[in-house]
């Protein structure tokens, strides 16, 4: 076990749920990942693995078949996961985002209906804010829910989403649309935003009527899991579909799931981070140069002290938003200043052990090269560093507020 990163006051459960899950990173995860990037695979092996570990449920109430953990357990377990693969993190992360925000929000009826099966990984969820034109300005969304003309009381959603982690496989996708029908002229937009759960096919092309994913997105990194647009011309959803039973949460709603999805990010940061630091500190020993193995110059070693101490705190940040958020307490303030360090620190430790492979982290062969392609999602998945510091500089002044 590693010295870095530790987490003091855990249960005996939550210690035996991590060693579990390392054991699994460790055996089914590390051997298989670089390959399974390089190729753009999605990791299905991987997938029903941690269905059968139970990890799809783990913060899903034990009523509903899931295990009952806490947001802390989530987190660690994603620090874990991430530290193998950041691409089968994400694919847990949405999911548990829809898992949340149904268990917090939704009707007995959409728990029930939902959250059983969400537990076991049978029904697999996404969720949808962004749009091709908008990027972190929310309240912008154009994509817009309206009555049914007739009068069945369903919603016909019409609009393009973009950026869905797990689109294509996913069977649950909780979109945000306007809905600006039953609200005055000149009510704010956030106040005009309704969730809708949109259940489908997984696949790709028009996967129910009104519905097309076009297909993968390619990118530089996070490859494996599937990213996507989502296109809706007239989609028809049941008015038992609206998350909550009423139109108009659906801001709140998608900001309390994505304040713990922050917390979530953080920890995919730290797992990368960490991952990063093995490579870097056990290549350095293995490395010589003018006679002697390259960690004994100090120049190397200053590296790993910086490269240690960013992990660690990283670390400890995202140890305390997610302990705040299990007291009750709010903790957006403490979420985003984890998700802006574990972020800023993941990609600045992944680069000083590209620095330490030399030219040997330029070839594929090295999982550095991963690494070095997936940090950068890191800066800017569930709002940019540049957000992160607009929501914790608001928070910090209306803590600190002038008396003057």
């Amino acid at each position: 076990m590693s010295r870095l990163a530790q987490t003091e006051g855990l249960t005996e459960i939550q210690r035996e749920i991590l060693s579990t899950v390392r054991s699994f990173v460790d055996k089914e995860i590390l051997p298989v990942a670089t390959e399974l990037e390089h190729k753009d695979e999605y990791p299905t092996e991987i997938v029903e693995g941690l269905k059968e570990l139970g990890i799809f449920g783990l913060m899903i109430p034990e009523e509903y078949g899931g295990l009952g953990e806490s947001l802390l357990t989530y987190a660690l377990c994603v620090e874990e996961i991430a530290r193998g693969w950041m691409s089968v993190s994400g694919i847990i992360n949405t999911h548990f985002i829809v898992a949340y925000m149904l268990k917090q929000h939704g009707t007995q009826e959409q728990k029930d209906h939902f959250l059983p099966r969400m537990a076991t990984g049978e029904v697999r969820g996404a969720f949808s804010m962004s749009e091709p034109g908008l990027g972190s300005d929310v309240s912008a969304i154009t994509s817009k829910g309206a009555p049914a003309a007739d009068g069945s009381g369903d919603f016909l959603l019409n609009g393009q989403k973009m950026w869905l982690t797990n689109g294509g496989s996913a069977t649950l996708v909780a979109v945000l649309c306007r809905t600006d029908e039953g609200h005055p002229e000149g009510t704010a937009p956030h106040k005009s935003m309704t969730t809708f759960l949109v259940e489908k096919e997984p696949g790709f092309g028009q996967v129910k009527p009104g519905l097309t994913v076009p297909g993968k997105i390619d990118k530089m990194g996070y490859k494996g899991v599937d990213t996507t647009e989502l296109v809706m011309d007239d989609l028809r959803v049941p008015a038992d579909r609206v998350l909550g039973g009423a139109t108009g949460r659906g801001f709140y709603q998608m900001m309390d799931g994505v304040e713990v999805g922050r917390v979530n990010v953080a920890a995919r940061g730290c797992g990368v981070a960490q991952r990063a630091f093995e490579l870097g500190i056990d290549y350095a020993q293995q490395r010589h140069t003018f006679g002697k193995p390259i960690a004994g110059h100090q120049a190397i070693q200053f590296k790993l002290a910086e490269m240690a101490t960013k992990v660690e705190a990283a670390h400890a940040l995202m140890v305390g938003a997610a302990r705040k958020k299990d007291s009750g307490q709010r903790n957006d303030l403490e979420a985003g200043m984890a998700k802006y360090l574990a972020s800023e620190y993941c990609k600045e430790v992944v680069e000083d052990a590209f620095r330490i492979h030399g030219g040997y982290g330029f070839s594929k062969e090295y999982e550095i090269e991963r690494l070095y392609r997936e940090a950068p999602m890191l800066l800017i998945g569930e709002g940019t560093a540049e957000i992160q510091k607009m929501i914790v500089g608001r928070r910090l002044l209306e803590e600190y507020r002038s008396q003057g």
